[in-house]
């Protein structure tokens, strides 16, 4: 008889039950990990309802995790039982042209823990245990706690959009469009990179007090003409004849976020983008066109977890101001009906096994 485990399960659109649920053993190359801690990520809140169809039921969600390996698998080499780790949520074979060339996010064969898409199931990090690649986990300090480790995944999000911004130390101006959990975090990155100038455009007062708080030195209410107001802000900045901000990460994906990120930005650079709400968007043709901008596309992460940890292990991000609240996996439930609510105040919520 297979060993079990508690679970908070998604067994139905918009319903979560703890449960017992199988314990997974580890294959060859793999490890089980016993969950310290799991971040309830936004593309969770959206995806348990079915709206998103990336989350078919009945599925164990949770993929911003760390925690401690439980049992290795035949061909582990280099980990031991008793580790602290963080955890990719990427899942990739490491064998394909795109892995081979540190690309393994756009690997062919790639999964995501806790998704089921139709073209795969891969169980996550709401549970006791977790089984995952062995190449997917990373050595996490001692000093660096669950909690604030659960937060990496993100982090690491925000470090491979600026990574294809091509952002460092020339770079004088940045502005972010959106202000949610992965905004911020670009928020936090690009202050730990040395940009001195961050501008911050979101709906959300609150949000943008936040932004504020992580490193912002200049927000905007979205408005019309919120991204001219940035690009004159940008331009002020750097002189020189710049006509708007060196790099621009969108992390919102709607029509009028890009547009306006697309406006911010200066002739001849980039927008990143991260946001993906929606599927389809109307694109200022004329202005990427005639301003000759970069338009680059940001997939999860890629290779970006050691600098996340060292990011994190020497203070230079602190994760935990990121948390709004840790609560039992048991409260899981109660917690993503909150979210889904969009309580005000709730920026991120860990659970613990």
């Amino acid at each position: 008889m297979l060993a079990e485990m508690q679970a908070l399960l998604l067994s139905a659109p918009g319903l979560l039950e703890i449960t017992d649920f199988p314990r997974p053993e580890p294959s060859a190359d793999e490890v089980l990990v016993r969950v310290g801690a799991c971040g309830i990520c936004g593309s969770d809140v959206h995806g348990f309802t079915g709206e998103t169809g990336r989350r078919v039921p009945p599925l164990v969600m949770g993929h911003e995790a760390a925690g401690t390996i439980a049992a290795i698998g035949p061909g582990v080499d280099g980990l031991t039982v008793g580790e602290r780790v963080a955890i990719d949520s990427t899942v990739f074979c490491g064998h394909c042209a795109e892995c081979d060339a540190g690309r393994e996010n756009l690997c062919g064969q790639r999964q995501v823990l806790g998704v089921s898409c139709g073209d795969y199931r891969r169980q996550g990090c709401f549970a006791e245990y977790v089984v995952v690649p062995a190449r997917g986990v990373y050595h996490l300090p001692e000093h660096v706690d669950f909690v604030a480790a659960a937060l990496l995944e993100p982090l690491t999000i925000a470090l491979h959009a600026l990574n294809r911004g091509a952002v460092g130390p020339h770079t004088r101006t940045a502005v972010v469009v959106g202000c949610g959990m992965i905004g911020l975090a670009v928020i936090a990155a690009l202050r730990a990179r040395g940009v001195e100038a961050i501008g911050v455009i979101d709906r959300d007062p609150k949000r943008l007090s936040e932004a504020t708080r992580q490193g912002a030195t200049r927000t905007w209410q979205a408005d019309v003409d919120v991204g001219q107001q940035a690009a004159a802000w940008a331009a002020t900045i750097a002189g020189g004849g710049a006509d708007g901000a060196d790099v621009v990460v969108e992390a919102v994906g709607t029509t009028a976020a890009i547009q306006t990120a697309v406006t911010a930005a200066g002739r001849g650079e980039s927008v990143v983008l991260v946001g993906n709400v929606s599927p389809m968007i109307d694109l200022p043709l004329q202005q990427v066109v005639t301003r000759q901008l970069r338009l680059l596309g940001s997939c999860a992460s890629a290779g970006c977890y050691p600098e996340a940890i060292r990011l994190a292990a020497t203070g230079h991000v602190d994760l935990t101001s990121f948390v709004s609240r840790v609560a039992p996996l048991a409260e899981g439930p109660t917690w993503f009906a909150r979210l889904h609510r969009q309580e005000p105040g709730l920026v991120k919520v860990v659970l613990q096994p």
